[in-house]
């Protein structure tokens, strides 16, 4: 029998897809938007079970929080209602399933030839201190202190020119 974190993942797995797919397969954008947040959701549950739960705060707050939203109001601000749509020739269809059918055949001869792991082998977690914000904060405040300090003056300098292009004289 399954034990509950494989019966987790595959869950967590199919949702994923499912909501990839309803991305794309969506006519309307703003409910491509909505299968979008459920994917960064789903992904995020998967950083939950790899023991990275700051990673899926962050995911959860910066992707399906800010960027959805922004992504949003461009959608209802452009009013794509109006716009029409171009008519694809066959051409672009035959590409479109060219490359899909590349893919696909990519990807099953990955499986195919991964043969690193025999059925029945289990994979080797270290599950020490991965995904904790403490050895985030140590890397980032140490190793990588003047590319922190770097961006940190980028984002100051962003905020300033923005607040400058959008002041009225």
């Amino acid at each position: 029998m399954m034990e509950l974190t494989s019966i987790l993942f595959w869950i967590l797995s199919a949702a994923s897809i499912v909501c990839a797919l309803m991305v794309v397969i969506s006519k309307n954008p703003m409910y491509s938007v909505l299968w979008l947040i459920g994917v960064f959701f789903t992904i995020s549950g998967h950083y939950v079970m790899m023991n990275a739960q700051f990673l899926a705060v962050v995911n959860i707050i910066v992707y399906a929080g800010a960027i959805m939203v922004l992504f949003l109001f461009v959608i209802m601000l452009i009013n794509l209602e109006n716009i029409p749509r171009p008519n694809k020739n066959i051409r672009m269809k035959f590409m479109a399933v060219v490359s899909g059918g590349l893919l696909l055949w990519m990807f099953l001869s990955a499986i195919r030839t991964a043969d690193e792991l025999k059925p029945g082998q289990m994979v080797e977690v270290n599950t020490g201190s991965i995904g904790l914000i403490e050895n985030l904060g140590k890397t980032l405040f140490t190793q990588y202190a003047i590319p922190f300090e770097i961006c940190s003056v980028l984002f100051l300098s962003a905020m300033v020119g923005a607040v400058a292009i959008g002041k009225k004289d």
